[in-house]
């Protein structure tokens, strides 16, 4: 039974897809980090979906988003025949965040994380289970730092799940440490 204490831990997530319908789209790769509230990392998990190389041509052919990604789309053709099973990476990422979190819940957190937190509720039922239902979103602080600071982080676009997970850790680290020194401007 997991707890209703604050959680303590943040369960940063990026999930690569081959589109944002998670009715019509698949999930390609999943990259988690665990840290605490200073953003210190206690452990991490990545793995690449298995997905059938048929389905996936026809995906990355009905988005035009992937033609701006040509390199990725090739490794992640290449990959997905070694990817595991999203029942396989769910059980995985449970034995993560339990060895790490215990009896808690843990926030969810990243870039517009409620898009893949969609993904998690449709094929990651029982992570989704294990997690507190608010999230903490980096995109709320980009909006706000940018309309009312004009303050931008420069993230690089690469569009691999790992990456993405420790851009959005950075990403909100810049925010906070803006706000720290600017605090009485």
């Amino acid at each position: 039974m997991i707890s209703d204490t604050k959680p303590s831990k943040l369960l940063w997530l990026d999930l690569e897809m081959t589109g944002l319908n998670p009715i019509e789209d698949l999930i390609l790769e999943v990259a988690v980090i665990i840290t605490d509230y200073n953003f210190s990392e206690i452990t991490e998990y990545t793995a690449k979906v298995k997905n059938k190389t048929d389905e996936l041509l026809k995906q990355f052919n009905n988005n035009n988003w992937w033609q701006d990604y040509p390199d990725n789309k090739k490794i992640f053709l290449e990959e997905s025949v070694k990817g595991k099973s999203l029942d396989q990476i769910e059980t995985e990422l449970l034995e993560v965040i339990n060895q790490t979190a215990n009896d808690e819940t843990i926030y969810l957190a990243g870039n517009s994380i409620h898009s893949d937190r969609k993904f998690i509720v449709r094929y990651l039922p029982k992570l989704d289970q294990r997690l507190h239902y608010r999230m903490l979103d980096v995109s709320s602080f980009k909006i706000l730092m940018s309309g009312k600071y004009q303050v931008e982080f420069s993230k690089i676009n690469n569009h691999r799940a790992i990456l993405d997970v420790k851009d959005s850790i950075n990403e909100l680290k810049y925010y906070l440490d803006w706000l720290l020194v600017h605090k009485n401007d």
